[in-house]
């Protein structure tokens, strides 16, 4: 079910693999070269040539891997999406070891890469949420507010979505959310 929280940014559940964006965000580890939740399914169903090019990236620019808060852009290979957006977010610590700025760097930096490549729609998973135990609240209220900012100032992507597993996680991100429109 897609609800928009404002005329620019959405909110949805499902498969982000599955999204109809220009792009779909990879909350990818940093070594580009798949992993479990989000980004494995993006490298399963978008095939072979997203890793060729996550090994490009690594050998060409970033050889110590993806540093957490930065964002790299590749084909969507057999995606719906044209584009694959990856970036890492931090591990959670508490809250005290930079987690906030790096998390607001990995929406930002990948919203930046969108505008660059004058991509329409961008399609975001919770980053750092799963594994890296970043909470949940907390993310949604950062990532609202990084993307609302970001929405203000550019006028690409023309959309944003939040793209949740399951409707609970939806429906924490909207409650979080409510008063910060």
């Amino acid at each position: 079910m897609n609800k928009n929280v404002t005329e620019r940014i959405h909110v949805t559940t499902g498969d982000i693999t599955d999204m109809e964006a220009d792009a779909v965000v990879n909350a990818a580890n940093s070594s580009l070269m798949g992993g479990g939740g989000v980004d494995g399914a993006i490298h399963r169903c978008g095939g072979p040539e997203i890793l060729e090019e996550c090994k490009e990236i690594r050998r060409d620019q970033y050889p110590d891997g993806l540093p957490a808060g930065e964002a790299v852009i590749t084909t969507g290979g057999k995606l719906k999406a044209a584009q694959v957006i990856h970036t890492v977010g931090p591990v959670w610590n508490g809250g005290h070891k930079g987690e906030p700025d790096t998390l607001k760097n990995a929406y930002r930096n990948s919203l930046a890469l969108a505008a660059q490549n004058n991509l329409a729609s961008i399609a975001f998973p919770a980053i750092s949420t799963g594994v890296y135990g970043y909470p949940k609240d907390k993310a949604a209220t950062l990532a609202y507010g990084t993307v609302k900012a970001f929405l203000e100032q550019n006028e690409l992507p023309r959309d944003v979505y939040f793209v949740f597993f399951s409707e609970s996680d939806a429906a924490t991100f909207r409650q979080n959310v409510a008063d910060l429109r």
